[in-house]
């Protein structure tokens, strides 16, 4: 059986530049094959971090990695030597493990984020929409997110909060609880701020508003869930409307004091994640109001990403249950044209013998008949029951080979 191949570039191997140009799709890839392709099964993991192909190829191809290498460059219509040394290129049990660390979090810019674990789920099922996998890369993927599901159930790595904008949230929730009905106001369209915005939708919230100096900008934003959006210069009001502020704003001097926060009766959760500041320190002190900053930020962000780097060593034992029994799942495939072969050779006897028998019976009821014929077929299941198991065990054990030839010589199969 052909090894499993992985060709791809991430985060750690390539510059976003260059990523940005070969995030391509399984669509893209297999436009451009022809119908005799030498590619057997495909799949390939695309995200913002990644692009990476998952193939069986011909055994011919005599060199795989230049193949799969050529399959990205023509599908982004890219110079090959433009991106040869940024990639990475992995075949058997390393790319199996590769899959399976990424789809548990292991390999991600973020310890453990959850998303990854999706993207690979949609790879799977793109591969399986447009009919480019087979049984190795099937089994491959379904081993992978089996892998990655049990590292977040079973393990507390995708637990805590491991982004400013994921600690920022979980301050605001430990003192306000549920946020799903509160106001939030995101002050700052820049990175920062969007960020914070695709971390408060990706929890569905959506009772959020936007301040932005330029106004046609938050609005911009806010269009998606049809929020408030706000000027700087409307920042007390904004404020007076919201349960909890996060605020990143590129400025030398704060923007918000005491005097831009009204007198209030319900709490006020404040999270600055600006450097330098948004919010004066003076701030802290009015009632109901809960001042974070970024030193705050950091000392949770350091706990949660500690927390996150303690459980590596749980996920890496799932990973390695799960490579074994992918592996045990292999070899039996390796056999399994094997069974198929000598199955269909006695069924073939079964329904020759059985037709001879029954012309030399005469006429029979059907009852009879039926009884005939469920005779037949459970003498061959149970004389193929003990090689078939026997098949599977030596293929667990790396014996495949050997069985294989000797049954396929008893039983006069071809090869």
């Amino acid at each position: 059986m052909p090894p499993i191949l992985c060709l791809g570039l991430n985060h750690h191997t390539a510059p976003v530049a260059l990523r940005e140009r070969l995030s391509c799709s399984l669509v893209a890839i297999t436009a451009q094959l022809p119908a005799d392709t030498a590619v057997l099964e495909l799949a390939v993991l695309g995200t913002c971090n990644r692009v990476e192909l998952y193939a069986v190829i011909q055994p011919h191809v005599a060199a795989p990695k230049l193949f799969l290498l050529n399959l990205l460059a023509q599908a982004n219509q890219v110079d090959p030597a433009e991106f040869m040394e940024y990639v990475y290129f992995m075949t058997g049990d390393t790319a199996v493990n590769h899959l399976l660390r990424v789809a548990a979090g292991l390999e991600s810019l973020v310890l453990g984020e959850p998303q990854i674990l999706g993207q690979v789920t949609d790879a799977y099922m793109t591969a399986v929409n447009q009919h480019t996998i087979g049984p190795v890369i099937n089994a491959l993927f379904k081993t992978a997110i089996r892998a990655g599901k049990r590292a977040r159930a079973e393990t507390t790595i995708g637990s805590n909060p491991a982004s400013v904008s994921s600690v920022a949230i979980a301050l605001a929730q430990q003192t306000l609880g549920p946020l799903d009905h509160r106001q939030i106001l995101v002050i700052g369209a820049g990175q920062m701020g969007r960020l914070a915005l695709k971390a408060l939708r990706q929890r569905g919230l959506s009772h959020i508003a936007v301040a932005n100096r330029t106004v046609a900008r938050a609005q911009a934003l806010t269009a998606a869930w049809g929020g408030p959006a706000y000027g700087l210069d409307e920042l007390p009001t904004a404020i007076a409307n919201a349960d909890v502020v996060i605020t990143a704003v590129s400025s030398s001097q704060p923007l918000i004091g005491s005097s831009t926060i009204a007198p209030r009766a319900r709490p006020l959760v404040m999270v600055d994640i600006a450097v330098p500041r948004n919010v004066d320190t003076a701030v802290a002190t009015l009632p109901h109001v809960r001042l974070y900053d970024v030193d705050d930020l950091q000392a949770t962000l350091d706990e949660s990403l500690a927390a996150r780097q303690a459980e590596i060593p749980y996920v890496e034992q799932i990973i390695i249950e799960e490579t074994g029994l992918f592996a045990t799942q292999l070899s039996e495939l390796a056999v399994k044209p094997l069974i198929r072969d000598m199955r269909r050779k006695a069924e073939q006897i079964r329904e020759t013998e059985l037709e001879r028998t029954m012309r030399h019976l005469g006429d029979l009821d059907a009852q009879t008949a039926a009884h005939i014929k469920h005779l037949s077929q459970s003498i061959v299941n149970k004389l193929l029951h003990e090689p078939t198991l026997l098949l599977k065990q030596k293929a667990s054990n790396n014996q495949a080979d050997a069985y294989a030839t000797a049954v396929r010589e008893l039983f006069g199969l071809p090869e």
